[in-house]
């Protein structure tokens, strides 16, 4: 008996084509909204093939962290331990933006992973970091060389989070160019330069509704919205699971409220800066401070907006992206204004690129919400711009 055309068209790299589908799946949709029927159908197999390359989701997600990690060791080994700074970034931009639509796995769902494998995971990156922080001291020894190196992979890894679309070679110019702009930042020349930024305060909780609001908030960002229940949010306000219903008829309905608050403090934060700011350059760095210091004192409430902004229904996610679109375009209009050698879709990637910096740098500084930490963070996101 004979194989049919679909046996014999089977492509040996099948295993290869359903990580990367899984991937780009996982990316855009999160690790809880992803189901093996979807991915599946992306490869164009049926779910009972794709089970006989992975028992489960876990361990195909897995599969798809580990690869695109193992792509940038790749890539750093191919440049050799002596390799200039510029060819480092170089070589760790090109994977980053032929996979980036699988690559945002990694900033947000890769939380989902269990003890073992994100510990495998952090030592794969502390190796990328490593070889960064290296050419990093060889061309610019100054203080902060590991924060500037994380800084510089955040600027790079920001392609994977949005969709603007730039010819390739092109999207690899500006991030390397941003990059090197991040590494170059002194940190110890930017005392002062956030200065005092007036942020507003999220309102106090004086009813029940706000109380859930703000005690569900923290759990989503520690644990994920997916894993978090009810009941868990009830404990905190001291209600019984039941009674959360008499202010939110569910669950996603705190989160888009969350989502919601996150998105009006943010646009508060942006008028108060430049209602101060007198010229271009000055307003472009009270921008950067506002939303480095929004970003730190708001950090729960910030990662929470979006890192669960994907999953939510799309009738629910749509204003919160028009308000999210609103931002940037702020922030287009200041960095043209200061660099009109750019497009509107450069400044964009740019724009994205300052926002990966706050993210790991945050990360890196562990949210410690100081004066120099913001002053910092703050001269690494104009470095990326600049």
């Amino acid at each position: 008996m004979t194989a049919g055309p679909a046996a014999a068209a089977r492509p040996r790299n099948r295993k290869q084509l359903i990580v990367e589908a899984a991937g780009q799946v996982f990316s855009e949709r999160g690790y809880h909204a992803a189901s093996m029927e979807e991915i599946a159908t992306a490869v164009g197999i049926s779910a009972p093939a794709l089970y006989r390359h992975f028992p489960n989701k876990y361990a195909l997600f897995a599969g798809c962290a580990d690869l695109m990690v193992d792509r940038l060791v790749a890539a750093l080994d191919t440049c050799g331990p002596e390799a200039a700074l510029t060819d480092v970034l170089t070589a760790l931009t090109r994977v980053t933006v032929a996979h980036r639509r699988s690559g945002g796995l990694y900033r947000w769902e890769a939380r989902y992973l269990d003890r073992a494998d994100r510990r495998l995971l952090r030592a794969k990156f502390g190796h990328v970091v490593d070889r960064v922080t290296t050419a990093v001291h060889r061309e610019h020894p100054r203080p902060a060389e590991r924060l500037r190196a994380v800084a510089a992979l955040g600027a790079i890894g920001s392609v994977t989070m949005h969709h603007t679309s730039i010819a390739q070679r092109r999207i690899e110019d500006l991030l390397v160019a941003s990059a090197r702009g991040v590494v170059a930042a002194d940190p110890a020349a930017a005392e002062g330069l956030a200065g005092p930024v007036d942020l507003p305060a999220p309102p106090v909780p004086r009813t029940r509704r706000a109380e859930i609001l703000a005690a569900a908030v923290p759990l989503f960002a520690r644990d994920g919205f997916a894993t978090v229940t009810n009941g868990q949010i009830a404990q905190a306000v001291g209600l019984a699971p039941s009674a959360i219903y008499r202010h939110y008829p569910g669950k996603v309905d705190i989160l888009v409220a969350a989502c919601l608050q996150a998105a009006g403090l943010l646009a508060q934060a942006v008028e108060r800066s430049l209602h101060r700011a007198t010229g271009p350059d000055a307003a472009l760095t009270a921008l950067t401070a506002a939303y480095v210091a929004y970003s730190f004192e708001h950090n729960a409430l910030t990662s929470v907006a979006e890192a669960e902004l994907a999953g939510l229904p799309a009738g629910l996610r749509r204003p919160l992206i028009l308000a999210q679109r609103e931002h940037i375009a702020v922030w287009e209009q200041q960095l043209r204004t200061v660099r009109p050698d750019l497009d509107a879709r450069q400044a964009r990637l740019l724009v994205h690129a300052g926002f990966g910096v706050v993210v790991e740098a945050g990360r890196a500084l562990r949210w410690q919400d100081t004066p120099g930490h913001r002053d910092t963070v703050t001269a690494l996101v104009i470095g990326a711009l600049l």
